[in-house]
């Protein structure tokens, strides 16, 4: 059995892969809509061109919008450290509950160590707001469940 520590280094490990790999797609599709803007440019003509270029351009915003979350949960990564240990669950914590197991990092999804499965998860996402601040042997209601922190 490992220990938190290193636990948490592969959470974390796996967080950032997550990301590189979330901001890597979005990179790519962002060059395919470049080209596509630009070939757009040098083909068609009226109205059909002016709805094509529009709509390539909302395309690049809402792909900058996913760059600028990426670029956010890079900087909560960047706060997380690994040697920390509190009594009170708080951004970085290994919470260990009746139910699941949670990393409280950013939404990265189901992440197995060791067989054992942990959900990466956000303080923000309901969930995350619920066991932000709770300490061991807390029981918190969520989704007409009851949840055991062991921590």
């Amino acid at each position: 059995m490992k220990n938190k520590n290193s636990i948490k280094k592969e959470l974390l490990v796996a967080c950032l892969k997550f990301l590189e790999i979330r901001k890597q797609t979005l990179l790519m599709s962002l060059n395919s809509i470049k080209k596509d803007l630009h070939s757009e440019t040098k083909s068609s003509a009226g109205d059909k061109h002016e709805t094509g270029r529009a709509m390539l351009q909302l395309e690049m915003e809402k792909i900058g919008k996913q760059l600028l979350e990426v670029q956010k949960m890079e900087e909560v990564i960047e706060k997380i450290t690994i040697d920390k240990t509190s009594s009170i669950v708080c951004l970085g914590s290994i919470v260990i509950t009746n139910k699941q197991n949670y990393f409280l990092a950013i939404s990265a999804g189901e992440v197995i160590i060791n067989e054992n499965t942990y959900y990466a998860i956000s303080p923000q996402t309901p969930i995350g707001k619920e066991l932000l601040g709770s300490k061991k042997n807390d029981i918190i209601k969520f989704n007409n469940a009851t949840i055991t922190a062991v921590l």
